[in-house]
């Protein structure tokens, strides 16, 4: 990957080296104890090679959780995406701010998941995992930077301005997520990493205004 800016390199060298953990044998307790719980009491559980564990949420979680994935085409998505618009927003922010834009978009997706769980299904107990919170940043920040780059849209046939077609996929999610399409993936938690990058877009554009 010599093209790639390093901290997106570095981004997805890290996901890729912790799936292949995960598939290795170690994706129970890997989850257990790094993939984002809820907030409350913990739980007992049996691993997978007997053990008894405590499951939970643990502060560090906010950041860890994003380098586990569910499975091929979950973590093949992430890297995709992180591959195709991470450069360019890397090479546009440079590597510090876009590193500070990336986790916190990562931070922000984590507290809307769990908020959502507190708010709308406190009963529900399971965990949350994916990069996804930190790539919605990334499509958020792609195409503001870029509004006009042409990008493909599900099953759109030509390419569209990323300004539209980024817009088409958070209002997407936003009915996939009200309407409880899609059980399992956590859509709020992908809007929430792309409210607070676009949050942060928005702060970072002002201050270079006001100067």
């Amino acid at each position: 990957m010599p093209s790639l800016p390093p901290v997106t390199r570095a981004l997805l060298i890290a996901n890729i080296a912790v799936f292949l953990l995960q598939i290795a044998g170690a994706d129970a307790a890997i989850v257990a104890h790094f993939a984002l719980w809820p907030f409350g009491a913990h739980q007992l559980a049996r691993l997978d090679d007997g053990s008894l564990t405590a499951l939970g949420f643990e502060p560090w979680q906010l950041i860890t959780y994003s380098f586990l994935h569910g499975g091929i085409p979950h973590i093949a998505f992430n890297m995709l995406a992180l591959w195709m618009f991470g450069g360019p927003v890397e090479n546009a922010l440079g590597p510090r701010r876009y590193t500070f834009y990336y986790f916190a978009c990562v931070l922000g997706a984590a507290f809307a998941q769990l908020a959502t769980i507190a708010v709308f299904s406190p009963q529900d107990f399971y965990p949350t995992l994916g990069a996804s919170g930190g790539v919605f940043g990334l499509l958020l920040a792609f195409a503001v930077l870029y509004p006009q780059a042409k990008v493909f849209f599900f099953l759109v046939p030509v390419p569209i301005p990323a300004r539209i077609a980024v817009v088409g996929y958070m209002i997407l999610e936003l009915y996939l997520g009200v309407t409880g399409t899609q059980a399992g993936v956590a859509h709020f938690a992908h809007l929430g990493g792309a409210v607070v990058g676009f949050a942060l877009i928005q702060y970072w554009r002002g201050r270079v205004r006001r100067r």
